[in-house]
C-alpha cells in the first residue's frame, strides 16, 4: 500500500497529541508508512495536501476548531472541511478528516480518547478505505 502523510494543525498540542496517536497506531496495525508534518491551525492543512499533491497515496487531517466567542470558528470549521471536500473530489485525494469541530475542551477530549484510537484512528481508516476504493477504480 502507498503511503500516507499526516498533516496535523498543532494549534491545541494535547488534543493533536492524542489524535495522532490514534492515527500512528491505526496505520502501524495496518502495517502502512506514513510521514508526518506539522501546521499552525486547521486553515493550513488543505493547502498543505494540496502542496503535496500526488507524492502520497493517501492523507489524514488532523486538528481541533474550539468554538469561541466570535466568528471565527465558523470561518475556521467550514473553510478546512471544504478545502479538504474539495481535494477530495476535484484532485481525487484519498482524505481521512480527522479536524474535530466542537463546543468545549471537553468535548475533544471525549472524541480523542474513545475506543479504536478514538477520532484520529477514524480519521486513518476512511483515510485507507478511500485508498483502497481508489485502487480498485485504478486497477480497472
Amino acid at each position: 500500500m502507498s503511503r500516507v502523510l499526516i498533516v496535523e494543525a498543532r494549534f491545541y498540542p494535547h488534543i493533536s497529541d492524542a489524535l495522532l496517536d490514534g492515527a500512528v497506531r491505526t496505520l502501524e496495525e495496518a502495517g502502512v508508512k506514513f510521514d508526518r508534518i506539522a501546521v499552525p491551525g486547521a486553515l493550513e492543512i488543505p493547502g498543505v495536501i494540496k502542496l503535496a499533491g500526488h507524492h502520497y497515496g493517501g492523507f489524514i487531517a488532523l486538528g481541533c476548531v474550539i468554538r469561541g466567542e466570535t466568528y471565527h470558528f465558523e470561518i475556521v470549521a467550514n473553510e478546512s472541511a471544504r478545502g479538504i471536500m474539495d481535494l477530495t473530489i476535484r484532485e481525487g485525494l484519498a482524505i481521512g478528516n480527522g479536524i474535530l469541530t466542537v463546543e468545549d475542551e471537553e468535548q475533544a477530549l471525549a472524541r480523542v480518547r474513545s475506543a479504536n484510537g478514538g477520532k484520529g484512528g477514524d480519521a486513518a481508516r476512511a483515510c485507507l478505505a478511500l485508498m483502497a476504493v481508489k485502487s480498485s477504480f485504478e486497477k480497472r
